[in-house]
């Protein structure tokens, strides 16, 4: 179970004032797309499951502390957005960065590929394979990773098709305690915010921002 905080950023000049606080306690930033796939009649998303490929690959300072891109394929399931606190059962691992890339033009590879995480979806869900899949698209992420008072926080700006949005996300086993201490730093710093009630792939599959 991934319980974490996730809080919006109400403007873009929020998140760029968050940002230029935290850079003293920056990590990394990485550049993401994440892309989904479900049955044309959406048979995942009916039983509250989302299939995920994501394409990741950091911002590097410079040539020699680049790394080779890296793709991720994650099964999310059941998950709950109550009061800016996100759980939700997870399962994920990595995979042929180029063998994801062509899953992407036909999900139908996804047969191919000998994933754990792919073997659950067909256990679990009662599919054969996936020669039925279709790609849904989806959507870039920016994410700052920071490590700030004994937590790791990601700041993230996500490029959907119809408009950016902004977020706070927070991975910890105290989220009432780290939610409290991250609303507080805000708050001093007057930068505006909401807790988030949809999850990414929610905004996304609604075609408007929150």
């Amino acid at each position: 179970m991934e319980v974490e905080v996730k809080l919006r950023l109400l403007t873009a000049a929020a998140h760029l004032r968050l940002t230029t606080l935290l850079t003293p306690f920056h990590l990394r930033t990485l550049h993401q797309r994440n892309i989904f796939f479900d049955t044309p009649k959406n048979d995942l998303s009916l039983r509250r499951a989302v299939l995920r490929l994501r394409f990741l690959q950091n911002a590097a300072v410079s040539a020699a502390s680049s790394s080779p891109p890296r793709c991720i394929v994650s099964l999310k399931a059941k998950p709950t957005l109550a009061n800016g606190i996100s759980r939700v059962e997870e399962d994920e691992e990595e995979i042929e960065y180029g063998i994801g890339k062509e899953c992407v033009d036909s999900p139908a590879k996804l047969s191919d590929i000998g994933s754990r995480v792919l073997k659950r979806v067909k256990e679990e869900y009662g599919f054969k394979d996936f020669l039925g899949f279709v790609c849904l698209g989806g959507f870039e992420n920016v994410r700052n990773v920071y490590e700030w008072r004994g937590v790791k926080l990601e700041v993230d700006e996500t490029k959907y098709d119809f408009g950016n949005c902004y977020e706070i996300e927070c991975e910890t086993e105290e989220p009432e305690r780290v939610k409290t201490m991250i609303e507080e730093f805000l708050t001093e710093n007057k930068i505006e915010f909401l807790n988030s009630d949809m999850t990414k792939f929610a905004v996304f599959r609604s075609g408007k921002l929150p």
